[in-house]
C-alpha cells in the first residue's frame, strides 16, 4: 500500500484577492470573540470585486444572494475553483486486503490520536452511547449541549482509540489476560466491539 493525500485546497475568491491587493493591510481589528481580522475597507473591497457594490456586513443576505449580482471576476474565480483538485495518490496491493482490518488499524489509530489532541469542538453523543456517569437526561436549554457534552465526546474518542490500538498492536483478546477466564475475555471483546461500533456511528463527526 502506498498513499499520498495532499492538503486541502484553500478557497481563493474576491475577498482573498482583496487581501492580496491590500498587501499593506494587517490583521489588527479584534472582533467580539478576540480574533483578529483585516480592516473594514478590505472586506468592502472584496464585496465590490464579488458583486460590484460597496456593502457593509449588515446589508448582506447570505441566504438570498442573487447569483446574477456576481461579477465576471467572481464567476471566473469560481470556474478556477472547479479545476483545482486535492492531490491524491492511492495504490492498494493484493495483500492489503487479506486482513483489511489489520491493514487499516495502524493507519486510523494515529489519526484518531491526532484528532483528539487538536480538535476544537465536539458533536452531540447520544445518551445510550455514553457511560452512566456521563448521561444527562435533563433536556439542555439550547437543545444541543449538556454539562457532559465535551466529556462524552472525549470518552467516545478514547473508546475508539482503545479498540484500534487493540487491533493494531495486540493480535488476540486472549493474549491480554494471564488467565483464560471466559468472562474476562467476553468483557474485553465487548469493549473493543463497542469502540468499532462508535467509530462507525460517529464516522461523519471525525473532523476538526
Amino acid at each position: 500500500m502506498k498513499i499520498y493525500i495532499g492538503p486541502y485546497k484553500n478557497w481563493f475568491g474576491p475577498h482573498q484577492l482583496a487581501e492580496k491587493l491590500c498587501f499593506w493591510a494587517r490583521k489588527t481589528v479584534v472582533d467580539e470573540y478576540g480574533s483578529k481580522d483585516y480592516p473594514d475597507y478590505v472586506f468592502k473591497l472584496g464585496e465590490f470585486l464579488a458583486y460590484g457594490k460597496w456593502r457593509g456586513i449588515d446589508d448582506i443576505n447570505f441566504v438570498n444572494t442573487n447569483k446574477d449580482d456576481e461579477t465576471l471576476l467572481f464567476r471566473f474565480l469560481l470556474w478556477i475553483e472547479t479545476k483545482r483538485k486535492r492531490k491524491t495518490q492511492i495504490h492498494i496491493d493484493p495483500w492489503d486486503t487479506w486482513s483489511m482490518d489489520h491493514t487499516l488499524a495502524p493507519i486510523i489509530l494515529p489519526m484518531l490520536k491526532q484528532l483528539k489532541a487538536t480538535k476544537h469542538g465536539a458533536p452531540f453523543v447520544d445518551m445510550p452511547d455514553r457511560p452512566e456517569h456521563l448521561q444527562c437526561y435533563k433536556e439542555p436549554e439550547d437543545y444541543n449541549t449538556d454539562k457532559f457534552h465535551f466529556q462524552a465526546w472525549d470518552w467516545v474518542m478514547d473508546e475508539m482509540i482503545y479498540a484500534f490500538d487493540c487491533k493494531a498492536n495486540k493480535d488476540d483478546v486472549i493474549m491480554r489476560f494471564d488467565s483464560c477466564r471466559r468472562e474476562d475475555m467476553d468483557k474485553e471483546q465487548e469493549r473493543i466491539s463497542n469502540g468499532f461500533r462508535l467509530f462507525g456511528k460517529y464516522f461523519e463527526n471525525l473532523w476538526d
